[in-house]
């Protein structure tokens, strides 16, 4: 059944906790979203407000209601200016540059935003609410510059953009198209949204951008975990490797599961267990033959990773809570995003890493002392015509410099904390850094699948016309090498490779080539 969006699925705000595909599917627009409608719900929301509107009537001091922001928490707030005093929040943390994220993460930060308040401890009307939700209804996305959160007290200047937009300030994308927010609004016929005397502090005092982008961080690292073990079975291929090296009885003695799981995988696409292929060598060099522990670190990670972000993915997080019910006004730090500080900083080494795995096994399969008698960079050139082609040279040294970058990308953000705000700000977290960090690593390293993924698949085809007989490739290999082949041919005479290598990028990105299920360990 597809819904009136034309999507196939539908992801309820507030009606339970959310994961990482959940977030995923409507970063990607693959599945429509809407607010719990149902009336406990709401009451408990209405509550929240209700009980803040008392505090107010009574005079009650309550953090960036009554009072300044920040250091500022001394300085009390006229009550004539309280209304006020939201609106002067977003606005002076409008100071954010830097590239612009992605529609896609814009998406998932009004998810991530959306989720937190949905909690119901937050103190915001149901209006705040319905109105994030009718804004990823009708995909008008705000647009919000990466730069400058220290990640706590939360992510608060590129929140301030999903703020303004709500107020009908600054700008947003509209069918793909950035116009002022308040064009859209006059357009639309809707009225900007009126903000509470708690409002601004919630939208903004949060986690929302840092666990937006380690959302989509987690999905692609999953799918490149899965697409570097589809590219070393096919480096094995190419290079002639020994399949026995990822035997069920030798990695029954080292009970990581991830680990085993890869090794499973391998097996299955070098169709292990037929007769060994004749080498010179009792033992492959450690690019193949410990593949399995280096990819293996990413897949026993990603159920921890997974903890630790969709633990904050469904908390309230920003300062000061409201309980409604019990009527507490609960001054913290939930603000604070180590936990996703710890989850990229370590995500990104563990990818890094992959792509370090990949450009060392690369620099083995161009080079004519070590790829076993196929031809020096993989050129598919014979003859006369082998003098002048240099085949994948060139994208050799490109892998070794995206993978050299990755590599440096991986020093600790959260080791960065600076003391800011007077000080009252003295411990942050960078999380939002370290995301961002991620997905930047992410990027290269995809970058670097792209090309390994090219040269192993004519790797493979050389390797066959010089092997008589050759076995039939296992089902995986043979579909993943025609799906490359669908975008690339293979290389005889040298060619610019850059549009077919941006092509599988955005393929690896899109995730679009199956790969492999959970399948039984060891």
């Amino acid at each position: 059944m597809t819904n009136e969006a034309g999507l196939h699925t539908t992801v309820t705000l507030g009606a339970g906790r959310l994961t990482i595909e959940d977030v995923w599917a409507l970063a990607h627009r693959r599945a429509a979203v809407r607010l719990n409608d149902d009336v406990d719900f709401q009451a408990r929301i209405a509550r929240g407000a209700a009980f803040l509107d008392r505090l107010l009537a009574e005079e009650g001091h309550i953090y960036g209601v009554t009072t300044g922001y920040g250091d500022s928490v001394t300085r009390r707030v006229p009550a004539a200016l309280v209304a006020e005093l939201p609106l002067h929040l977003t606005r002076f943390h409008g100071c954010g540059l830097g590239a612009d994220l992605s529609l896609e993460a814009s998406r998932a930060v009004l998810v991530a935003r959306l989720c937190s308040l949905a909690q119901g401890v937050s103190g915001v009307s149901l209006g705040l609410l319905q109105r994030l939700c009718w804004l990823l209804q009708q995909d008008l996305i705000p647009r919000i510059p990466e730069e400058g959160s220290v990640g706590a007290s939360g992510d608060l200047t590129p929140l301030s953009y999903v703020a303004a937009v709500l107020v009908g300030e600054r700008d947003l994308f509209r069918d793909g198209r950035l116009q002022p927010a308040a064009d859209v609004y006059r357009a639309l016929g809707i009225a900007p949204l009126v903000l509470r005397p708690k409002e601004g502090l919630a939208l903004m005092n949060g986690t929302a951008v840092m666990t937006a982008l380690s959302c989509l961080a987690y999905q692609r690292c999953a799918y490149l975990m899965q697409l570097t073990t589809r590219i070393t079975a096919l480096m094995c291929e190419a290079l002639a490797g020994n399949a026995f090296h990822f035997d069920a009885r030798l990695f029954a003695a080292k009970p990581h599961p991830g680990l085993q799981q890869v090794a499973a995988w391998l097996r299955a696409d070098l169709q292990a267990g037929a007769l060994p292929r004749h080498s010179d060598r009792l033992q492959d060099r450690y690019s193949l033959r410990c593949a399995p522990h280096v990819i293996g670190v990413v897949a026993d990670g990603l159920p921890w990773w997974r903890q630790l972000i969709e633990n904050e993915l469904n908390s309230a997080n920003d300062n000061p809570l409201i309980d409604g019910d019990e009527e507490h006004v609960m001054h913290g730090g939930h603000f604070y995003g180590g936990h996703i500080a710890m989850a990229m900083d370590s995500m990104k080494t563990a990818i890094a890493n992959l792509a370090d795995l990949l450009d060392r096994q690369l620099a083995l399969l161009v080079d004519s002392k070590f790829n076993k008698g196929l031809p020096g960079n993989l050129s598919g050139a014979t003859g006369e015509r082998s003098a002048i082609n240099h085949g994948f040279k060139a994208l050799q040294i490109a892998v070794s410099a995206w993978t050299a970058e990755a590599l440096k990308q991986t020093l600790p953000a959260s080791i960065f904390s600076r003391s800011t705000e007077c000080h009252n700000q003295d411990k942050v977290s960078m999380g939002t850094i370290a995301a961002r960090d991620c997905l930047r690593v992410l990027q290269l390293s995809e970058q670097v699948a792209a090309a390994c993924l090219l040269a192993a698949v004519q790797g493979v085809e050389l390797r066959r016309a010089i092997t008589t007989p050759a076995a039939p490739l296992a089902p995986g290999l043979q579909a993943h090498c025609a799906a490359v082949r669908r975008i690339s041919a293979p290389l005889i005479e040298d060619r610019p490779l850059e549009a077919e290598l941006r092509q599988l990028v955005t393929a690896i990105q899109q995730q679009v080539w199956p790969l492999y299920t959970e399948c039984e360990h060891g």
